[in-house]
């Protein structure tokens, strides 16, 4: 199965988002609901085959900043404390096999960790947020989702099939 790399023009606005080109190819997987996208699906392995550990990533201005806020305000250490581990754990198991399936690639390193290229803790509230509004459980990506006042049924996570 090939992956379903994003549109030119889904490709530009992202670009135009992030400010820089990709070196990976990507996929919308979560748009509001006028059809700007919000999080997108990277490749596990970038072009030249390095290992990409962000599956999914937060690509909506207003979002970013809002969790840049909170991340700049301790919500990271915050949010770490308030979860129960066992269901971190659990999210970044099942955000690494998410990401294992998605890997297309056999002749380089494989990417690795969980949300946020992690294993344990919270390293990056946008990943979280990002993994949540796929509809994925997240306990730290409804905390973020919360703290923000996002009702996530205002998203729309795209049929990829």
């Amino acid at each position: 199965m090939s992956f379903a790399e994003a549109s030119d023009d889904d490709r530009r606005t992202v670009e135009l988002l992030l400010g820089r080109p990709l070196a990976g190819r990507f996929t919308v997987v979560v748009r509001r609901r006028d059809g700007r996208p919000v999080v997108i699906e990277n490749e596990p392995h970038l072009r030249d085959g390095t290992p990409m550990p962000t599956l999914y990533w937060l690509v909506d201005a207003e979002l970013t900043e809002a969790v840049s806020r909170l991340e700049g305000a301790g919500g990271v250490h915050r949010f770490e404390e308030l979860v129960d581990p066992g269901a971190l754990a659990a999210t970044h198991d099942a955000y690494a096999r998410a990401r294992e399936a998605a890997t297309r690639r056999a002749d380089a390193p494989a990417p690795s960790g969980g949300v946020g290229g992690t294993r344990r803790g919270v390293k990056c509230l946008h990943a979280h947020l990002a993994y949540r509004l796929t509809g994925a459980s997240d306990p730290v990506g409804d905390l973020v989702a919360d703290e923000l006042g996002l009702d996530v049924a205002q998203f729309v996570i795209v049929d990829r099939g």
